[in-house]
């Protein structure tokens, strides 16, 4: 009788760990017969999620279906409700009401993660983000409404809350992006509010002051040093008081991993990640994998942690894959690493800018910048043909996001 390796998300690192497991059966000679791998989601579709920020948002995504027959991964619609860790079966809701249950012997859990919305009045209701994609979708709705308004201070202020990098990503492409809805001519007003002391708090001291520059030069207000304590359908009140109107409120502000990893029983970080091992297993359940926005996991000999990022998340759920697989199939797994890393930002209009290491040297900026991110949001992150030597091939997890 075969076994079964079912996969949760259908995100970077869901996709990345159905391919790299089909990669192994493939490179052993087993079958789907000996072993079954299935990914469960409530879409066969991979959502290019860092791109969420950008304009006409219903555009980016890449179907899965294709490239998922292609290599022999079976796809279950619907989404996981319950982990039965004792039973080793998961509960699904299918739609329309209907409910189902898979067994599984391994399970590789790549549900992602989700903005952290803290419970500050009126965030949940007056809000817009660019986490998921009907939010994101949303938001675009919202912003071409306003061009129904009569112009205003109010409609033409767009305050972004939270300036890491998504935040700082959606704010350098507003003032192009409503321009483009509302006319060359209008005096939009884009206010950047970060809690802490300065913009991009995460990225040092090397890059922040191009990113200051960026901003000085798209004409972004920025608030350092307070945060958001109120919203409301008119604006936003700051922690030191300030009032400042607007109908369009971006929040941008802390990530945490997908609630279903609270059903693992084991432990898990300030972020809601599961710790995981060197081969991405969780420790007190061996018979479950946790990669990408899911898994706290060291990623190099220094002790660096893999981030809640795609460039992480691609590689970690080739490993995770591949483990989950080698598992099954008597084979020994690989070890998670992942020395190399860069950064590269967003910066609207004002180019980009592109570092290297955790020190996050500065390599190169402006247009040149511009072009590799270009290059990285519209070929490398998308999935792979839909052949299956190609699509096997790109899943080696020595092989997958390879910066170095």
């Amino acid at each position: 009788m075969g076994q079964r390796l079912v996969i949760i998300g259908a995100g970077f690192a869901g996709m990345y760990a159905a391919l790299s497991a089909a990669r192994l059966r493939d490179a052993n000679g087993a079958s789907s017969t000996d072993l079954e791998i299935i990914l469960v989601a409530p879409e066969p579709t991979l959502v290019i999620r860092p791109r969420l920020y950008e304009p006409k948002p219903e555009t980016l995504t890449a179907p899965l279906d294709d490239v998922l027959k292609a290599v022999d991964v079976g796809y279950v619609r619907g989404e996981v409700r319950r982990i039965d860790t004792q039973g080793r079966s998961l509960e699904i809701d299918a739609g329309a009401g209907s409910h189902r249950t898979l067994d599984y012997d391994r399970l590789v859990l790549a549900t992602g993660s989700r903005l952290f919305r803290p419970p500050i009045p009126g965030l949940a209701e007056h809000a817009f983000s660019v986490d998921q994609l009907d939010e994101a979708m949303e938001l675009d709705r919202h912003l071409h409404g306003l061009a129904q308004r009569p112009p205003s201070p109010t409609r033409d202020t767009i305050v972004v809350a939270g300036a890491g990098f998504t935040g700082i990503e959606a704010a350098t492409e507003l003032p192009a992006r409503l321009r483009d809805i509302l006319g060359p001519d209008q005096k939009i007003r884009v206010i950047l509010v970060e809690r802490n002391a300065s913009v991009a708090p995460d990225m040092g001291p090397g890059p922040r002051p191009i990113v200051e520059g960026a901003l000085r030069e798209l004409g972004i207000e920025t608030r350092v040093g307070v945060g958001v304590t109120a919203v409301d359908a008119g604006g936003v009140t700051l922690s030191d008081g300030a009032r400042i109107d607007s109908a369009t409120v971006i929040w941008a502000a802390g990530m945490r991993a997908a609630p279903l990893t609270g059903q693992i029983p084991a432990e898990r970080d300030n972020f809601g990640r599961l710790v995981v091992d060197a081969t991405l297993r969780v420790p007190t359940v061996p018979e479950v994998y946790a990669t990408g926005d899911a898994a706290k996991a060291v990623c190099d000999a220094v002790g660096n942690h893999a981030l809640m990022s795609c460039q992480h998340a691609t590689r970690m759920g080739a490993f995770a894959g591949n483990n989950a697989a080698a598992d099954l199939l008597g084979l020994p797994p690989l070890p998670y690493h992942q020395e190399a890393y860069v950064t590269c930002l967003d910066l609207g209009g004002a180019g980009a800018v592109f570092t290297r290491g955790w020190d996050r040297a500065v390599e190169f900026v402006g247009a040149q910048a511009k072009d590799y991110k270009r290059q990285i949001n519209t070929v490398w992150i998308y999935p792979p043909p839909a052949e299956r030597a190609a699509a096997l091939a790109a899943a080696d997890p020595e092989q997958v996001t390879n910066l170095s």
